[in-house]
């Protein structure tokens, strides 16, 4: 038997990687990019979904410029909210599994250890608060959806990307001996697509559902992780440390948003790698042809 898988977001730098490793596993893959598809125009995704006949669908679409969505917040959750409905309602019609992918921006951050997949959300923006809402309007048009909360992804296919990722721009930015402020007290839980990727397709292969963080495997801070990037590359930066209250931007972010996999180490599902791991692997794959 066939198993059809459908992935929006299929050029962002999660997308590469599960459509590489759907394709691993035998799965039949349609890819979808904005540019080809927009999933804030219903006809189309219904269509698209109809067509094709998929078993399951991953949503890696997203509006993610954080700063930008305060100034427009009508066209992220347009994107993260109205197109998560969209799709959520063509696969109830086409009886396919929906795999959506959220963000630790839907907690503010006080708790003050990583989060598990129980506790409270509280989103501090407008991007955050369009993610929460895709979420809900998963949860409000399917049974059994998985969402997938992750954190700070970065992957071999931000390489082929407009906006990239934090590696690359702090290597673009050390290639351009710039001065480089990090903030040191903001706290996340950076992840790498590939593991990413295996990690969700394993979670809808386990036959399971609900809500799932996963995040990388060591929380920390923005400031911390652009160190671990320059020391996996061997490459000296100007890099000094800073703080939200002296780097602001136009969107609140939360402070400690680390991601704890508890529902992932319950279902008995591999760990997430190390970050240094991550990084390891990062730069080994990252001049390979993806």
């Amino acid at each position: 038997m066939i198993r059809r898988a459908a992935v929006f977001g299929a050029r962002g730098q999660l997308g590469v990687e599960l459509c590489r490793d759907l394709g691993r596993r035998g799965f039949e893959i349609r890819g979808y990019e904005r540019g080809a598809l927009d999933i804030t125009n219903p006809e189309s995704v219904e269509r698209a979904i109809a067509e094709f006949d998929p078993s399951v669908v991953f949503n890696a679409a997203a509006y993610n410029q954080v700063d930008l969505a305060e100034r427009e917040p009508v066209g992220a959750y347009e994107c993260n909210a109205l197109g998560v409905r969209n799709i959520a309602l063509a696969c109830r019609q086409n009886n396919a599994r929906l795999i959506h992918f959220s963000t630790d921006y839907v907690f503010d951050g006080t708790l003050g250890r990583p989060y598990v997949e129980t506790d409270a959300t509280h989103p501090l923006g407008a991007y955050a608060v369009s993610k929460l809402a895709g979420e809900l309007y998963a949860q409000a048009y399917l049974e059994r959806p998985i969402i997938i909360r992750t954190s700070g992804v970065f992957g071999p296919g931000g390489l082929n990307t407009a906006r990239g990722n934090f590696p690359e721009l702090m290597l673009r930015l050390a290639r351009e001996a710039k001065p480089i402020r990090i903030v040191d007290d903001h706290v996340a839980s950076p992840t790498f697509a590939p593991a990413l990727a295996s990690r969700s397709i394993d979670v809808f292969e386990k036959g399971l559902d609900g809500v799932f963080h996963i995040g990388g495997g060591t929380p920390v801070s923005w400031f911390d992780f652009a160190k671990m990037i320059f020391a996996t590359a061997g490459i000296e930066a100007n890099l000094t440390a800073t703080n939200a209250r002296e780097y602001r931007t136009a969107a609140n972010r939360p402070r400690f948003s680390a991601l704890e996999n508890a529902r992932l180490r319950e279902a008995g599902i591999e760990a997430m790698p190390s970050l240094g791991e991550a990084l390891a692997q990062y730069f080994a794959a990252r001049n390979r042809p993806l």
